[in-house]
């Protein structure tokens, strides 16, 4: 009989639909465990914020947007004014030409190369804020007082297409051909990790500074083959032995963590969070309370680069739960050891150009 865990505090804002949602999932044929991550909110017939064991593929637990994930990258700049680095973020609603990502593209996708997405995906420019395991934190070059660029995104149409194909004929139903499945799955997750790359270059490039390699690149939606059973995970990252970004928001500090998750958490950490409000629930308290401008000023000084209103209420700080529980829950539950925060200084969601568009 499969079995589920959530590894949050009693105190932590963990809703009961997504309980649920977790037990649903727990009852699907093969399932052997599911874990819930502090940040576990409902999904679209999933959890997210899950990692879930089964000795059936199910692509649907994965989703659509296979490979999204958070990568950071060292930046160095000689002055980090919000103000004057803001107006020089490149449009990242504009695709690269493929050339520009020279050979080797995974599966041939050149579809919104290089660009961000919508929903909660985001660049940001960040400084180092405090550095609570100075022996990690010298292990990855990093400092208080340094910057750092992150970028949440992921294979944006071709996670899509693949799960579309796949529901199309089998619905919710498992992967009939696991290894087809895996072999699309991969490409997409290398596609994620590129793309990231690629807009990390971008910003870099148009702030005067030189492109550097990740220090920290793992993906929260994905599946893998782990002691021969697979390992879905839905908005949780790999915590074995890793290093992960838990984001918070736009608005609140954000924590990278060095992830020793066991079995019993099916090797998984937060990947940031989690909602505590559905985007339309943030769409009209949102309206309520806030004005667009006083939404692209945070409380922390930073800015927000987002063209679309609806987004803005949509992704406001307010809409999650507060990042710091997130983590101590981590911390609590052994999973996870701070190594450091960083707090926002510009966040890119979408230009400022009136042209933004869903996509």
């Amino acid at each position: 009989m499969s079995t589920v865990s959530v590894f949050a505090a009693a105190g932590s804002w963990i809703e009961s639909d997504a309980v649920a949602q977790c037990h649903q999932v727990a009852a699907l044929d093969g399932m052997l465990h599911v874990a819930g991550m502090p940040d576990l909110h409902p999904g679209k017939g999933a959890p997210i914020g899950a990692a879930m064991s089964s000795t059936v593929l199910y692509p649907f637990l994965v989703g659509s947007d296979i490979g999204c994930g958070i990568a950071v990258f060292p930046i160095r700049l000689k002055r980090a004014v919000p103000e004057k680095l803001a107006a020089r973020f490149p449009d990242l609603d504009v695709p690269l030409d493929p050339s520009a990502a020279g050979d080797g593209i995974p599966a041939g996708y050149v579809d919104g190369l290089g660009t961000v997405g919508r929903g909660n995906h985001f660049v940001e420019l960040a400084r180092v804020d405090t550095v609570a395991a100075p022996e990690h934190a010298d292990r990855l070059g990093l400092a208080a007082g340094g910057l750092v660029l992150i970028v949440h995104s992921g294979s944006r149409g071709l996670g899509e297409r693949i799960l579309r194909a796949h529901t199309e004929a089998h619905g919710a139903g498992p992967a009939p051909d696991p290894a087809a499945y895996l072999t699309a799955h991969d490409e997409a997750v290398r596609w994620g990790s590129l793309n990231r790359r690629l807009m990390a270059a971008r910003v870099a490039d148009a702030l005067g500074a030189e492109p550097a390699d990740p220090i920290v690149d793992e993906c929260h939606n994905s599946v893998e083959v782990r002691d021969g059973v697979y390992l879905h995970r839905k908005g949780a990252a790999r915590g074995d032995g890793r290093d992960v970004l838990v984001a918070g928001t736009r608005g609140t500090r954000s924590y990278l963590v060095a992830g020793h998750a066991g079995p019993e958490a099916n090797h998984s950490v937060a990947h940031g969070a989690g909602r505590k409000m559905s985007r339309a629930d943030a769409l009209r308290r949102g309206r309520a309370k806030h004005t667009v401008e006083e939404l692209r000023r945070t409380p922390v000084g930073s800015l927000v680069v987002c063209g679309d209103r609806q987004l803005l209420f949509e992704e406001a700080p307010t809409a999650y739960k507060r990042i710091e529980q997130v983590v101590a829950d981590l911390v609590d539950h052994g999973l996870a050891t701070p190594i450091a925060t960083t707090v926002p200084l510009v966040t890119y969601k979408t230009a400022h150009n009136g042209s933004a568009r869903r996509r």
